[in-house]
């Protein structure tokens, strides 16, 4: 029989209870945005996520332990690690086209520079918090050889895409809790159907407009005479000021009080954190195409009241699964792609579905306290449709 450290055993624990999606009577209990009767554009896909997109499947590691007085290096810890797989366990052997865009660079999102030299994305996309980048993106390149195909000469080189947010607020992030069996326990375990939303995977210590932030999905599937593809994204949200929320048109958060999530400066003088997006689609679009999609995400980080502040890390990534094949090395490869003209209801889906991500991220997250006892409540539910009603918002 094996034995365990203590600190080992905390490790397995924080694994344990952790899964890419919860049970579906968990996930019935868990409202999501349009529960609450909170109106959003266009038509969603059958799980209103990401994974509506074919083939696409995301997991997750959420590390939660201790309480109390901030101790580096022993916590509390409030972290995690999410992993979006364009083509699930194939997504090693058949890269897809991809771009990304920087709408404010204070953050990071690794390996983008040769997604946007070669147009394509090979391997997963990795979201933790600002100082586990490092170990996510070491361990991606040892489960990719663990799970790829080097050539015959047994050559192998990786450059993976690792995007963060900072959680410093509630989560002891010098204490370097987030360790290579964490990445790799969010890929081997993800899959598709439902996504688990809210204070989870790399998401769990997030802050989003002075309310819990954290991973949320939404997607839109077009008309059949608009060629019927699917959008899907993926957020996580940590930016924002709390007087500039906007849910369904209605400034929600200058009209529901909430405490200070930092107590050193107020959310409402300063525009804090991050958000990374991500955008996926089965229509057929090159890496050009794909760059303007990434950029219609600000129109629905607009909508929902952002500024993309100084201080704010606002990166997105897009990617297509169509053209299987397409990064062949071997033989000329014939592609298929959208034209230009057919490409408003693509945008329109990106713009919707980013503006519902982030919404479901706020109403699932859960009021949570960290590091030093610094406390963040959720977006309350009733006061949110209460205001939404006031104004005439509220879905019937």
């Amino acid at each position: 029989m094996r034995h365990f450290s203590g600190s080992a055993l905390l490790v397995l624990l924080c694994i344990a209870f952790t899964s890419s999606a919860p049970p579906a009577d968990a996930q019935a209990a868990k409202p999501r945005a349009r529960d609450l009767g909170i109106p959003f554009d266009g038509q969603p896909g059958p799980f209103n996520a990401i994974t509506d997109v074919a083939g696409v499947t995301v997991g997750h590691t959420t590390l939660i332990s201790g309480t109390g007085k901030l101790v580096v290096g022993k916590g509390p810890v409030r972290t995690g690690v999410t992993a979006v797989l364009p083509r699930g366990r194939k997504s090693e052997s058949d890269p897809v086209f991809a771009a990304w865009f920087s709408q404010n660079g204070n953050g990071e999102m690794t390996g983008t520079t040769w997604v946007e030299e070669s147009g394509f994305l090979e391997g997963p996309v990795m979201l933790t918090n600002t100082h586990s980048v490092g170990v996510v993106r070491d361990a991606t390149i040892q489960w990719r050889i663990a799970h790829g195909a080097a050539d015959a000469t047994g050559f192998w080189w990786s450059l993976p895409v690792v995007g963060e947010t900072w959680d410093g607020w509630l989560n002891d992030i010098n204490g370097f809790h987030v360790k290579p069996e964490h990445a790799f326990h969010a890929l081997d375990t993800a899959q598709g159907g439902a996504v688990e939303e809210g204070s989870v995977g790399g998401g769990t210590g997030m802050i989003c407009n002075g309310y819990k932030g954290g991973i949320g999905t939404a997607s839109r599937r077009l008309e059949a005479k608009e060629g019927g593809y699917t959008v899907g994204v993926l957020v996580q949200c940590n930016y924002g000021r709390r007087d500039n929320l906007r849910i369904a048109g209605v400034a929600v958060g200058r009209e529901i009080p909430a405490p200070e999530p930092y107590a050193f400066i107020p959310s409402d003088l300063a525009e804090r954190g991050s958000i990374i997006v991500i955008v996926a689609t089965d229509a057929p679009l090159l890496a050009h195409q794909l760059k303007r999609l990434a950029h219609r995400v600000t129109l629905g980080l607009g909508r929902n009241g952002s500024l993309s502040g100084n201080g704010s890390g606002d990166i997105f990534i897009a990617f297509s699964t169509a053209n299987s094949g397409a990064a062949a090395a071997d033989r000329v490869v014939d592609l298929k792609m959208l034209p230009n003209d057919l490409l408003d209801p693509l945008f329109k889906g990106t713009v919707e579905a980013t503006e519902e991500a982030i919404v479901n991220a706020l109403v699932a997250a859960s009021d949570m306290t960290g590091a030093d006892g610094h406390r963040v409540i959720a977006l309350p539910h009733e006061e949110l449709r209460a205001v939404l009603k006031k104004y005439g918002r509220l879905a019937p």
